[in-house]
């Protein structure tokens, strides 16, 4: 007989069939019609799952892999940089991405409500890993407007960057790459003086570009119709452009071979120097990188997960999203370093003069080789469009964030506004089209790399480290390996609990404080930022930084009762819910689950509303 006391169910009056029979059904029910009032009636869910998995793949497989995976290979050492990196992925990759989707499916909520739940003290983690998102999404998206404005381009015979004979070239142009600093190739020149139009530096502003404004409000446009219909219109659209990327690839990788001196880049890329091991910095290098391109900390593949069904087998999506990532991070290398060969074969110059990093790989030397290649407007309409793809699958998963976590936040507020859902789709594509005009004025490539720089390598990696401190060391190993028990019947074995215990913690710590060690201000080229361009930099990674603290100070401000007891439930999962709202398990129910001794009689949690006890 199942007794309960004043709304919990103590664990020894049940056994596993009731378990099985009453409450697992219980949960799934009680999760999918949604936790309070405020939050959607039913959550939607992947049709198939393998949708699931074909977009956490497009969200973890992104321009990263093309422009920064080679290029750091190369200089690392070549095939030694594949030990650390390999070794990264699996005690520190395939973990985190394991605990994310964990959370995602177990609490069907994204990363605000998730993370609110697991620590309320650190909730603001999951308002910032939102913050995050919008500011990458709007200066992300600016590169997928580059790929289309190079895309159209690559329809012209010849190619507008094949030779020096433009407009807008200039007397230092040649058409052959040089070690020279005073010349400058016909592809940089048409991606500065074409394109982006650049001004000399950040304190000229120049006007609008109007034609890449145009092409950003496509971009913007493309983005929604993939994904107004939440995952039902994502997950048919990820079946094109997850897989079609590959075919590219292949494409690319079988012509780049054939060419003369294709083997000699490869060879850039693969020869092992074992020496380099030595270095700190290499290893820091894979560790980031591993974490940097599966996206740890950006919220995107928990918001995504929260709409598998509840007993998905999540261990096999882990393992599928991050070791189809990796290998085309080394796909993509091949690809890349063959053409370096072939362009370093008709130029008589080294390798490492044509190895460069970021944008300038995609947008300026790989499309130097283009030019020189048989059938070349062929070849540059299936590369920029694969850049299209991949740029496209990891903005839907930037602004499905945002969407996910506003949406489960003030569902209410939301659909009496915009009364349906496609409408608030809309407006936050607007308000971050709008965010990202300045991006395609003149001065775009300074503004774009002060929000790169500052993003992704500074905000990114506090976001991570605390998001780690909540799940695993707050939240706990033991309560996280009960989730996954109660949705796919087995808990997590020890490998994953020493990584997510010890190894994870220990080595993003490594990582932040070697960062923020060697962290040097931003610039572009040989361009340095002036000290108030580097403070607007501050500024934009403390937009998403200083929703830690804030959500911190909120939480203790709402919980009841003296400063130690406020602290004391500050550090409890599910502190901020209403008691009647809690999963089972911690109302003392089953699952194997450390009880929760802060939540008794002494402390009657505050019956808010979920917005005003969440944000």
């Amino acid at each position: 007989m199942i007794i309960k006391k004043g709304g919990y169910i103590t664990q020894r009056q049940l056994n596993p069939a009731q378990l099985s029979m009453e409450f697992r059904p219980r949960r799934a029910t009680m999760l999918t019609q949604g936790a309070d009032t405020d939050q959607e009636p039913t959550r939607p869910t992947w049709s198939r799952q393998i949708e699931f998995t074909l977009a956490g793949i497009g969200c973890a497989v992104g321009l990263g892999n093309v422009w920064r995976f080679p290029y750091l290979c190369y200089r690392s050492g070549g095939g030694a940089f594949l030990v650390p990196y390999l070794l990264m992925l699996v005690v520190l990759g395939i973990p985190l991405l394991y605990m994310e989707l964990t959370v995602g499916q177990y609490t069907r909520r994204g990363p605000v409500l998730a993370l609110a739940t697991v620590c309320p003290l650190l909730k603001g983690v999951g308002i910032a890993s939102v913050a995050i998102s919008f500011i990458m999404c709007t200066y992300y998206n600016v590169v997928i407007t580059w790929a289309l404005y190079y895309l159209f381009s690559s329809f012209r015979a010849p190619l507008p960057w094949q030779n020096c004979n433009n407009t807008w070239n200039t007397p230092n142009c040649t058409n052959h790459a040089t070690n020279s600093s005073y010349s400058s190739t016909a592809s940089q020149e048409f991606f500065k003086y074409k394109m982006l139009e650049q001004t000399s530096g950040v304190e000229d502003t120049g006007v609008l570009r109007w034609d890449l404004f145009l092409i950003l409000i496509l971009a913007w446009i493309l983005i929604y119709f993939c994904i107004f219909k939440g995952v039902k219109s994502t997950g048919k659209v990820v079946y094109f452009t997850a897989l079609f990327p590959y075919v590219i690839l292949i494409a690319l990788l079988i012509n780049n071979a054939q060419l003369p001196g294709a083997l000699e880049g490869i060879k850039f890329f693969i020869v092992p120097v074992w020496d380099e091991l030595l270095s700190v910095e290499v290893w820091v290098n894979a560790a980031a990188q591993i974490f940097n391109s599966i996206g740890i900390g950006f919220g995107s593949l928990m918001a995504m997960s929260s709409y598998n069904d509840f007993n998905n087998n999540i261990l096999k999506d882990t393992l599928s999203i991050s070791i189809i990532n990796s290998i085309t991070s080394i796909l993509a290398g091949f690809v890349i370093f063959s053409a370096f060969g072939y362009m370093s074969y008709l130029q008589g110059i080294p390798v490492s003069d044509l190895a460069v990093d970021g944008p300038g790989l995609v947008f300026v030397v790989y499309p130097q080789a283009f030019a020189n290649m048989p059938v070349a407007q062929l070849w540059a309409v299936l590369f920029f469009f694969m850049l299209l793809c991949l740029g496209l699958d990891s903005e839907f998963a930037m602004v499905e964030v945002m969407v996910t976590s506003l949406m489960d936040q003030f569902y209410k507020d939301v659909i009496h506004i915009f009364k349906k859902k496609e409408l608030f789709v809309l407006a936050v594509c607007f308000v971050a089209c709008l965010f990202g005009i300045p991006c395609v004025m003149q001065v775009g490539i300074y503004v774009f790399q002060l929000m790169d720089h500052y993003t992704a390598i500074v905000s990114i990696m506090f976001l991570a480290f605390f998001e780690v401190m909540a799940t695993c060391w707050i939240y706990g190993v033991k309560r996280l390996s009960a989730n996954l028990e109660e949705m796919n019947g087995h808990k997590a074995n020890i490998f994953f609990r020493l990584c997510w215990l010890i190894v994870a913690p220990v080595l993003i710590t490594v990582i932040l404080i070697f960062s923020i060690i060697q962290f040097k201000p931003a610039r572009y080229g040989e361009y340095v930022f002036p000290p108030w361009g580097q403070g607007v930099g501050w500024i934009i990674a403390l937009a998403s930084i200083i929703w830690i603290p804030l959500g911190a100070i909120h939480t203790l401000w709402v919980l009841p009762g003296s400063i130690m007891e406020k602290l004391k439930l500050s550090l409890t999962p599910y502190a901020l819910n209403e008691k009647s709202n809690m999963p089972y398990y911690e109302r003392g129910g089953p699952g194997g689950n450390p009880p929760i001794a802060v939540i008794s009689p002494s402390f009657d949690l505050p019956e808010k509303h979920p917005a005003e006890t969440y944000f």
